[in-house]
C-alpha cells in the first residue's frame, strides 16, 4: 500500500493531522477559559496568590492555543476558533481546583502524545518537531500541578493552612515565572 504524499502544492498538512491539531486548539482554548474561571473563583474567595497563578496560567494556555493555530494556518490548513461552552464557575474548595487542574493537565499530555505519535506514524516530521515543545511544556505543567497539589498534603488545610497554601502558591507562581519574576 502506497503512503499518501505529505507535501502537496497547496499544503503540507494532512487532513487527519489538521483535525487532530484543531482538536488540540479546542482543548487549549477550553483550558484557558477553565483556568480563567478558576482564577475568578479564587479571587472571589480571597485566594489572591492562587488567582494570580491561575490568571497567568489562563494566558499561557491561550498562547499555547495560538501557537498551534498559527502553525496550522502556516502549513496550509485551516485553524478553527473553538466554541467554548460548559465552563464551570463554582468550586467546592481550593484543593478541588488544584485536583481538577492536575487531572486536566494529564488529559492534555495524553492528547499531545497522541498528536506526536500520529505525526511520527505518517512521517510528518515538521509537525512532529513542532510538537516537541508541547511535550516538554506538558512535563513542566504536570510537575507544577503536582507540586501545587502536594502543598495541601504537606501543609494541611486546618487553621491557617489555606492561607499558608495560598502564600506558597504565590512562591510557586513566582518560581514558574523564572528569574525575572
Amino acid at each position: 500500500m502506497k503512503q499518501k504524499e505529505i507535501v502537496t502544492l497547496q499544503r503540507s498538512l494532512l487532513p487527519d493531522t489538521e483535525a487532530l491539531l484543531n482538536k488540540q486548539i479546542e482543548m487549549e482554548g477550553k483550558s484557558s477559559a477553565y483556568y480563567l474561571s478558576m482564577a475568578s473563583w479564587c479571587h472571589m474567595m480571597g485566594y489572591e496568590n492562587a488567582a494570580k497563578y491561575l490568571y497567568t496560567h489562563a494566558d499561557e494556555e491561550r498562547m499555547h492555543m495560538m501557537k498551534i493555530f498559527q502553525y496550522v494556518n502556516e502549513a496550509g490548513g485551516h485553524a478553527i476558533q473553538p466554541e467554548i461552552t460548559g465552563v464551570r464557575h463554582h468550586f467546592n474548595s481550593l484543593r478541588e481546583v488544584f485536583e481538577l487542574i492536575l487531572e486536566h493537565e494529564i488529559k492534555v499530555t495524553k492528547s499531545i502524545n497522541n498528536i506526536v505519535d500520529h505525526a511520527f506514524g505518517v512521517k510528518d516530521f515538521a509537525t512532529f518537531s513542532f510538537m516537541q515543545w508541547y511535550v516538554t511544556e506538558q512535563r513542566e505543567e504536570e510537575t507544577m500541578s503536582r507540586r501545587a497539589l502536594e502543598l495541601f498534603d504537606i501543609i494541611g488545610e486546618e487553621g491557617i493552612g489555606l492561607w499558608t497554601i495560598d502564600q506558597e502558591l504565590g512562591k510557586l507562581h513566582a518560581a514558574s515565572e523564572g528569574p525575572s519574576a
